[in-house]
């Protein structure tokens, strides 16, 4: 299973990675991997501001449809267009071209609320 160390995470399965104060948000391998192929990812909230733990889109695999949602508070500013004609990239490359979006974080502060790598490899076991 691959967490990379430098990312963050929540107990729902998205992973966060900080730059500045942009962070680029998806789901993690476990998440991928307990979803199976996935067949369309649905973001429709680009240019809003949400909170943490709202929903800001969908991902759809082949059994089963499971909600995003925002690991911390922040204005939606893109979504990754290559999930479009290739929503597969979330199994193939999840911390990568994978990514699914960019957002405005409103409060840096609680970037320290979510799991380390350590931390969400002992959630998932």
């Amino acid at each position: 299973m691959n967490i990379p160390a430098e990312l963050r995470y929540t107990k729902e399965h998205e992973w966060l990675k900080l730059d500045g104060d942009i962070a680029t948000i998806g789901i993690t391998d476990y998440a991928q991997g307990e979803l199976g192929d996935i067949v369309y990812v649905e973001v429709e909230t680009v240019g809003e501001t949400l909170e943490t733990e709202e929903v800001f889109g969908t991902v759809e695999a082949v059994k089963t449809v499971s909600d995003l949602f925002m690991p911390v508070g922040g204005e939606i500013l893109e979504y990754n267009d290559g999930l479009e004609s290739d929503p597969e990239l979330v199994n193939t490359d999840p911390y990568g071209k994978g990514w699914m979006i960019k957002v405005k974080v409103t409060d840096l502060a609680e970037i320290d609320s979510l799991l380390d790598a350590k931390a969400y490899a002992a959630l998932i076991g």
